[in-house]
């Protein structure tokens, strides 16, 4: 009871803060949907998961409620007209901030909605069948006109005919065939399977596109297809249209499709194809490749309509030894001249936050090393020499400077926000510390570096930046959380030190208001310093001895053992218990060691996994001796818990440590030889390292386990690598081999559980397990 009490404990909202800042949205979500909501129709193909009838996902997840939050005065107003039963999602406003508009998901198609600021009131657009198949896995599937006067919306194609049938009897086999072509491909689930499955994944793809002005027309523009993505330009002029066609791929997801992509104006007449990409079947499996030819195709968010986009100068081979691994090109209209070359890069196009002609940042990154680079350039003026402003290795969060700040333009579009006259700017970070995570606000100078702290969190609490309100930075709105405070919204004035709390989101569960949380730090026996988060039950005195104490754990590869032993997370932050979160068995009297590091590190040319095992248990030890060594935990009553590659990581300790009493593995891989090009952090094949493979798969030392271990896992797994097969496999080895081991298949649940009955029945079988072999207890429920 005390376990479904937190599960079921209202969720945090979340607050949506509009173009102006004066006026932002609450939006409430349910804890956990019922089985009869995750259990709808669903076709899983090229990679997606999509819900037939509504031709939208079929694995979102919605908000019931939408209220007007007043920044100035807190006070909080109710929409009304919300659609019943509502299941709201893609929630975007207007740049006027008069309007936003958002999709509800209804039993029969995917609805747009508009919700109207003066009078607080929401309307349906009438006649609108949007088309959110893809955009639910890779973003909204409608934008705002810059002048806020309508959006662009794919919808389903009023002209696609019948649903494909599947056919009662095959037509012939499903052939495939390679000559010659090294073509290696990770693992992913859900692909293509056959003809019937090209079909209907063509039907459901199938769209227009339309503009929905808010008098209630709709103006239909351009031709009909498998419309991935439709983008105004800033200065709403042109449409920016992707568009994926065949031949499709049994190996590879839509993502890797042919596809073209073009520039239409607003009556839907082609301006510019700018390329028309072949299947990318033979990308190399490493980090670093990429498909050549042009990608990250997308609008300059300063200018009028500008296009910016990468290619690879190496083909998109990593191995490859040059000078130049990328060159970012622009095109401005009316597009009917050459690209210019805009910045060449020794590493990978990460992004770029865009200013003006004359300062725009372009982030690049190299994952083999986890270097990252900042580059200064001047988009108006190309031949001006790039700049490197920063340059770091993306594991030391202790040195990270933050990440630029972005204002809304009035086209609705994202600049960085400047201060000075434009000489400076604004960074935020997490503030990592070996004390943990203090959030701060820095001002930068452009040109010559200097930092200027303008504000950071302080003990007790955990709080950052959520946006800036005025020009200059004096104003920002924050998140305060503190480790019994439920996160709310304040407005700091950093001239005078005042903060005002602008919302009072109550506490979900005061239940566990008393819980003891301590950020602590230990040693592993190489001299790599560890870090974990411990919670103790509410009440908890030395007095009372030794706890049973449950560890959740994830394994993180690095390149820097200095990098490894960098302390993450804070002791101040919300103790705020999700359905699926290990620290709900706080509620049943367990200590509970969150996130001990379990780093696996290479250093310079070393492969992190050539000695995982002897890592992963060294980082075990050291974590369940600091814990025995401080009298909270009874060296024979710890028990181990992970998830995905925590899981994995569960299965290995059972195997190769007698560390634990018992273990939980959720959605795991344990056969790597199923995983042959790769997995997680590992670039080499199953040919290239076997012993690593082996060595790492406990499915091959499944006659080692002596402990119990409970499997649980979705039958509907659709994660690269973690097939439920999986688990059912290893089950049947463990079984053979006369452990003691119980396999929880969930129906319909994918990766990560959902459903309510399915949630609870997880928290039931793991409770049962804990109690009977940590506590030595029968359970009575």
């Amino acid at each position: 009871k005390e376990i479904a009490e937190l599960a079921d404990a209202p969720v945090t909202p979340s607050v949506v803060l509009g173009p102006d800042g004066k006026t932002a949205l609450v939006l409430e979500r349910a804890a956990l949907p019922p089985m009869s909501e995750v259990a709808r129709p669903e076709v899983r193909l090229a990679g997606m998961r999509i819900d037939p009838v509504t031709n939208g996902s079929s694995r979102a997840r919605y908000y019931f409620s939408i209220k007007l939050l007043n920044i100035e005065d807190g006070t909080i107003t109710e929409m009304t007209g919300l659609p019943a039963d509502a299941r709201i999602s893609n929630v975007s406003w207007a740049p006027n901030g008069q309007y936003f508009a958002f999709t509800h998901t209804a039993a029969d198609g995917e609805q747009l909605w508009a919700g109207l600021v003066e009078g607080a009131r929401a309307v349906q657009a009438r006649g609108i069948a949007l088309n959110a198949a893809y955009f639910s896995y890779y973003g909204s599937p409608f934008h705002w006109l810059p002048g806020s006067d309508g959006v662009v919306c794919k919808i389903v194609d009023p002209a696609r005919g019948e649903k494909p049938e599947a056919p009662s009897v095959p037509q012939g086999p499903v052939v495939q065939e390679n000559i010659g072509k090294t073509a290696p491909a990770r693992t992913y689930q859900d692909l293509l399977g056959n003809a019937y499955d090209a079909d209907l994944f063509e039907y459901l793809m199938s769209a227009s596109v339309v503009i929905a002005r808010p008098d209630g027309s709709i103006v239909p523009i351009g031709a009909k297809g498998m419309i991935t993505s439709a983008e105004p330009s800033p200065d709403g002029k042109y449409v920016l249209v992707d568009r994926i066609h065949r031949p499709f791929s049994y190996l590879v997801p839509a993502s890797r499709f042919p596809h073209t992509v073009e520039v239409w104006d607003l009556e839907g007449n082609l301006v510019k194809q700018i390329v028309d990409l072949p299947l990318a079947e033979e990308v190399p499996i490493s980090f670093d490749a990429v498909v050549p030819g042009p990608r990250n195709i997308g609008w300059r968010q300063d200018a009028p309509s500008t296009l910016c986009w990468a290619e690879a100068a190496d083909g998109g081979d990593p191995a490859i030894e040059t000078d130049v691994r990328d060159r970012l090109f622009t095109l401005a209209a009316p597009f009917d001249g050459e690209p210019t070359a805009l910045a060449d890069l020794a590493y990978r196009f990460r992004g770029a936050y865009w200013s003006s002609g004359d300062l725009a940042l372009v982030v690049s990154y190299w994952w083999r090393t986890r270097q990252t680079r900042v580059w200064v350039v001047k988009p108006d003026i190309p031949e001006a020499e790039q700049r490197l402003m920063i340059e770091r290795s993306s594991e030391d969060q202790y040195n990270d400077p933050g990440s630029p700040v972005l204002r809304t333009t009035e086209r609705g579009t994202r600049v960085l926000h400047l201060a000075d006259g434009g000489k400076s700017l604004f960074l935020d970070g997490y503030g990592a510390s070996p004390e943990g995570e203090f959030p701060f606000l820095d001002k930068r100078n452009i040109e010559t570096g200097e930092t200027t702290r303008l504000w950071q969190c302080e003990a007790p609490y955990y709080e950052f930046l959520y946006d800036i309100l005025d020009d200059e930075g004096t104003t920002i709105l924050t998140r305060r959380e503190g480790v019994s405070e439920q996160p709310n919204f304040y407005v700091r004035n950093l001239a005078t030190g005042e903060a005002r709390a602008v919302t009072e989101f109550p506490h979900p569960m005061p239940q566990l208001k008393d819980v003891t949380k301590e950020l602590v730090t230990y040693e592993r026996e190489d001299g790599v310093t560890l870090s974990a988060t411990l919670y103790l039950p509410p009440g908890y005195s030395p007095e009372q001895g030794p706890l049973p104490m449950i560890m959740w754990a994830y394994p993180r590869e690095f390149k820097s053992a200095d990098a490894a032993g960098q302390v993450s997370g804070s002791q101040y932050s919300f103790v705020r218990v999700s359905p699926t979160s290990v620290l709900l068995f706080l509620a049943r009297g367990y200590a509970i060691l969150s996130g001990p590091a379990m780093p696996i590190i290479g250093e310079g040319d070393a492969e992190p996994n050539d000695t995982y095992v002897k890592q992963l248990v060294s980082s075990a030890k050291a974590a369940v001796d600091a814990m025995v060594a401080r009298g909270i935990a009874d060296p024979k009553r710890i028990g181990i818990g992970g998830h995905s590659y925590g899981a994995f990581m569960v299965a290995n300790l059972l195997t190769h440590c007698d560390l634990y009493a018992a273990g939980v593995a959720r959605s795991g891989a344990y056969n790597r030889s199923l995983t042959p090009f790769g997995f997680q952090a590992e670039e080499r094949t199953f040919w290239q390292a076997p012993e690593v493979y082996f060595a790492m798969s406990p499915f091959m030392h499944a006659p080692d386990v002596n402990e119990p271990i409970l499997l649980i896992h979705g039958e509907a797994d659709n994660n690269s690598g973690t097939f439920p097969l999986q688990s059912q496999r290893y089950y049947s080895a463990l079984k053979g081999h006369g452990a003691t081991v119980r396999l929880v298949m969930l129906p319909f649940e994918s990766h990560g559980y959902s459903a309510r009955e399915s949630v609870m029945h997880m928290l039931w079988e793991t409770s049962r397990w804990f109690d009977k072999y940590l506590k030595g207890e029968e359970p009575d429920y």
